[in-house]
């Protein structure tokens, strides 16, 4: 084909490989394609899409004679798109001079973009926009093709060893320049200070281009790490999270929210605010979005850590630091910080409380520890200890102190209302305490907490964004140790410019933090007890199940009680999993916050007080008033957590309790048709014999039923008066319903065949034997006596 002929069918290649931007058009369904399932198609996608492949090939092919395609500007991420369409030139360089005025009789603004950009435009936003895949399998996101090609991606752009390879072609060129203009320029206006590209950068100090081939290839990386960002994590305007932290505003769009489920249109509410509730929420990421994102940090941190050891002349730097070198100084703080820490506020305000959210807090805890991607391997030791955090990386925790701290306090709030006793909740409460006990780190967090509280005394008027130049900014590697006031400015210039000039700080080892930590140390250890008194049961339970005990009738299936908990289900191994979380868990952070012995005993007292002295769980926390009995917020807490509960029980007429799924709905209504007009017809005849005192009215009593007198038990937490009404004496055959009754009559009459027993025998020798078992219990029985089947 001719370089027009590709320049024709590179737009449709494209489309047809990571489908349309709508999602109409699936491609080739890379998320859902993997090795064991598809291992022909898997193979052959990744050899036409590697780096050094068919289609990269082609690209810079295209890319040699500077052509452009066009991206519409209604698919990029919501902030950017708003602040196209508002004129608002955004900061990222990988939008300037590339805005285009629609053709005559188009709709809507273009990105005139180069086929690289072109390519990974459309490779990135094929991980969003292709959300409604057909999937008839399990797919495991680790292992499909699209994630493999991000990290391929990744290991070739932005290398950890070496440099990025030359682009597989005979002509590599010169720079991309800018693209012309189609239309009249679009009068943008940038808000605050954008970031120059490092690439721009670095020439304005080259005599010429050709002169340092290093250009070339940071160029690349650039604009596929920018690429990635912004498609990825730019979902979210740094400016409406910060609107967003003042109350005004959160009540206002309380008010908003509120207007719209209520379906009130027109109110003042949704005109102010409905672009603020567009930008929050529209966005709702995925598992697997968030998987791919924690992929991209670790080896943003492996390939930061690959920095190679600074000239101990700071002059000497400029001249011989490569562009590659330079870029991985920068690319965590100037690329990723702001991004990703809106991304992972937004998460955890807004993630179901499930387990699912174990991605996000995995991606979390990959960010905070960039020492585990450092090239230096630890030391091998028979014992498995904790490897203490070096002082260098304490540069990085100052500079990204709100990390630390302000989303730990948002983990806080968030484990503080999930149910410990889960397996999967217990073990994310473990690796944050886990992660947070690794020695040193708890105080270089405090150091830098002092640092941001210093006092600003000869530190010049805060500015919102000049702290994020690089200018401003130094390596986190870097071995010389900054002055004190230096170190506590980039913590001030780093809280400040993401959280805004108002923002009041709240300390990780603050008395208020703590006492969060001591709410949640008491819940570990009534889970603790919770899990204890499940497993006992569940023991109690196997051990009294038997074969004959399957055909028994307890008095619970007719009274409707429930003693079960939906938590039975997990376990023996999943209990004692929990347990072991749980337990380290608290450990670690006892040594985080430095809690006492003292303090985890008293805790572990009123943990114990929750049995009493049955060894039962107690009811919920209530308070009494004139209406009864009230439930407290903590009890509600046990109610909605399953640490405590109150008995449930039916009620009402035995007879109408609802179907059970163990009995015959069609034999239930049969059967009390014909026991109420037994009843109707012989009322007054049981009566008259209940109401003997001979042998022969103990045994009427016992065999009709008196729901009369019921077990007073404590139903709710608000008492009412129930008037009780006497039905007085009653068949009741319900209990003929039962399957179980019936599969126990079936067997029996098999057996009785065997024997050479009839059906009429069978069924006489049934009912005698049930007379001589009546007329025993009747002796042991006094009273009126509830029928129980």
């Amino acid at each position: 084909f001719s370089l027009k002929e590709l320049h024709g069918i590179f737009p449709w290649l494209v489309e047809s490989i990571f489908g349309s931007l709508d999602g109409i058009i699936v491609g080739w369904n890379l998320r859902c394609l993997q090795g064991r399932t598809s291992p022909n198609e898997y193979s052959v996608a990744l050899d036409f899409l590697d780096p050094s492949g068919p289609m990269m090939k082609l690209v810079y092919k295209l890319q040699a004679e500077e052509y452009r395609y066009d991206f519409p500007v209604s698919y990029l991420p919501g902030p950017v798109k708003a602040s196209i369409q508002e004129q608002v030139l955004p900061e990222c360089s990988l939008y300037h001079n590339k805005v285009q005025f629609p053709s005559s009789g188009g709709l809507g603004l273009n990105l005139a973009l180069n086929p690289f950009e072109y390519y990974m435009f459309y490779f990135a936003i094929s991980l969003i926009t292709q959300k409604n895949s057909p999937v008839t399998h399990h797919v495991s996101p680790s292992n499909s093709a699209y994630f493999i090609l991000v990290d391929t991606y990744l290991k070739c752009f932005l290398p950890t060893e070496g440099s990025v390879l030359p682009p597989p072609s005979s002509n590599p060129g010169g720079t991309i320049p800018s693209p012309t203009p189609r239309s009249p320029a679009v009068p943008f206006s940038s808000y605050g200070m954008h970031h120059t590209s490092l690439l721009k950068r670095h020439i304005a100090h080259q005599p010429s281009v050709n002169a340092d081939p290093a250009s070339q290839e940071i160029w690349r990386s650039e604009t596929l790490l920018q690429i990635f960002v912004e498609m990825w994590l730019h979902h979210y305007s740094l400016e409406m999270y910060q609107k967003m932290q003042s109350p005004h505003v959160k009540l206002e769009v309380l008010h908003y929210r509120l207007s719209i489920s209520s379906k009130h249109h027109g109110s003042p509410a949704q005109s102010s605010y409905q672009a603020l509730h567009a930008y929050q929420e529209s966005f709702k990421p995925t598992e697997e979005h968030v998987l791919v994102v924690r992929l991209l940090v670790k080896h943003l941190h492996a390939f930061s850590n690959s920095l190679k050891p600074e000239p101990l002349s700071p002059s000497a730097h400029s001249h011989t630091a490569s562009p590659l070198e330079e870029f991985k100084r920068v690319v965590i703080p100037r690329f990723v910080q702001e991004k990703l820490y809106i991304f992972l506020q937004h998460c955890f305000g807004h993630w179901p409380l499930d387990a699912s959210f174990r991605a996000v807090l995995e991606m979390w805890l990959s960010y905070l520890q960039p020492w585990r991607y450092a090239p230096e391997k630890p030391p091998q030791s028979t014992e498995p200890l904790p490897r203490s955090v070096s002082e260098k990386w304490a540069a990085f925790i100052q500079e990204n102190l709100l990390m630390y701290t302000k989303l730990f306090v948002g983990f806080l709030n968030r484990a503080l209302r999930t149910d410990l006793v889960s397996p999967k909740n217990a073990l994310m409460v473990f690796r944050v305490a886990k992660v947070f006990a690794q020695p040193n780190l708890a105080e270089m967090i405090l150091k830098g907490e002092q640092l941001f509280l210093e006092p600003e005394l000869g530190i010049p008027h805060r500015q919102h964004r000049l702290f994020m130049s690089p200018t401003l900014g130094g390596s986190f590697l870097s071995s010389r140790s900054p002055a004190v006031t230096d170190a506590s400015f980039k913590v001030k210039s780093h809280v400040y410019s993401l959280e805004g000039q108002d923002f009041q700080y709240k300390q990780m080892f603050g008395t208020e933090v703590r006492n969060l930590v001591l709410k949640l140390a008491q819940l570990i250890c009534q889970a603790q007890q919770t899990a204890k008194s499940i497993s006992d049961h569940s023991a109690e339970t196997m051990a009294s199940q038997s074969f004959f005990s399957w055909f028994r009738f307890t008095p619970s299936e007719m009274n409707g009680s429930y003693t079960g908990n939906d938590l039975d289900e997990i376990g023996q191994d999943s209990i004692k999993k929990t347990d072991e979380y749980l337990e380290k868990a608290l450990e670690y952070l006892c040594q985080i916050f430095k809690l006492s012995e003292a303090q985890l005993t008293q805790m572990m007292m009123k943990c114990g007080t929750a049995q009493d002295e049955n060894g039962k769980k107690q009811l919920p926390d209530c308070i009494a008033t004139e209406n009864g009995l009230v439930l407290t917020h903590l009890g509600r807490y046990q109610i909605i957590n399953g640490l405590r509960r109150f008995e449930v029980q039916y009620q009402g007429d035995t007879e109408l309790q609802p179907i059970r799924s163990y009995e015959n709905a069609t034999l239930v209504r049969l059967l009390f048709r014909l026991s109420s007009v037994l009843n109707q017809r012989f009322a007054d005849q049981m009566e008259v014999l209940c109401s003997r005192q001979d042998f022969v009215g103990r045994l009427c009593r016992y065999h009709l039923t008196n729901p009369q007198l019921v077990q007073k038990i404590r139903y709710s937490p608000v008492m009412r008066d129930r008037t009780s009404q006497n039905w007085g004496p009653r068949v009741s055959l319900r209990f003929l319903a039962s399957y179980r009754t019936l599969i126990s009559l079936l067997m029996i009459y098999f057996l009785a065949s065997w024997f050479y027993i009839g059906p009429v025998g069978c069924t006489f020798i049934i009912l005698i034997g049930y007379f001589l078992y009546a007329v025993i219990m009747t002796f042991f029985f006094e009273g009126w006596k509830p029928h129980e089947h």
